[in-house]
This record gives structure tokens, C-alpha cells and sequence, in this order.
């Protein structure tokens, strides 16, 4: 499976699994997600980093931004980027963010790590 930056796909974020840490407030269940890493990465790695999707939150930037292209009332949650495992934790493609969510969720996350 070719994974691309921008892609959407269906994770499994539980159970924690191998060296992987439950520290308490990371999302542990099943739900879409955001791939970030550059495409050259995640055709080399084993792993890609990912910024989980929930339509719970209100949009709170820059930790919790609005992603309408990912479905109605979609968030991005960007202060829980995480690194997962391609081969054990993605199920299905979900489809891509629009160029403009995209941009949005690269903002947020420089501005949550102060890149």
C-alpha cells in the first residue's frame, strides 16, 4: 500500500502495542487520521506520523483546527501527533484532506511544537 502525505486512513490507536507507552491522554480507540511525514519517508519507513480526526471536539486552535474536507464537523487534533506502525495499526483509506485543510493542519502543528 503506497501512503501519501495528506491521506486519510481508519487507525487503530488501541491497544498500545510493543514499545508504544498508555501515558493517559492519548486518543486509544479506532478513528481517521492524517498522514504528515513526506511522501519520500513513508515509502522507506515502517512507520508514518499521523494527526488523529474526531468530530467531538469544538475547533480550538491551534491544538484542535477544523478539517471540513475530512467530513462534516471533522477536527484535527494536533497536539496528539503520534507515530504509528503502517503494518499493524492502519485498516482502510478514508480519502485525502483538501490542499488548504492540509496547509491548515501544517500550521497548527508548527505552531503547537513552536517550530
Amino acid at each position: 500500500m503506497e501512503i501519501r502525505r495528506g491521506e486519510i486512513y481508519l487507525v487503530d490507536f488501541d491497544p498500545p502495542k510493543g514499545e508504544e507507552l498508555k501515558a493517559g491522554a492519548e486518543i486509544l480507540k479506532k478513528r481517521p487520521a492524517v498522514v504528515l511525514t513526506r511522501n519520500a519517508f513513508n515509502k522507506q519507513r515502517k512507520t508514518v506520523v499521523v494527526i488523529p480526526l474526531s468530530s467531538s471536539p469544538r475547533a480550538a486552535p491551534p491544538l484542535v483546527i477544523a478539517v471540513p474536507s475530512a467530513g462534516r464537523n471533522s477536527v484535527a487534533v494536533c497536539d496528539q501527533l503520534t507515530t504509528i506502525n503502517k503494518a499493524t495499526r492502519i485498516i482502510r483509506s478514508m480519502g485525502t484532506l483538501a490542499p488548504e485543510d492540509l496547509r491548515a493542519v501544517e500550521a497548527a502543528v508548527r505552531e503547537v511544537l513552536a517550530l
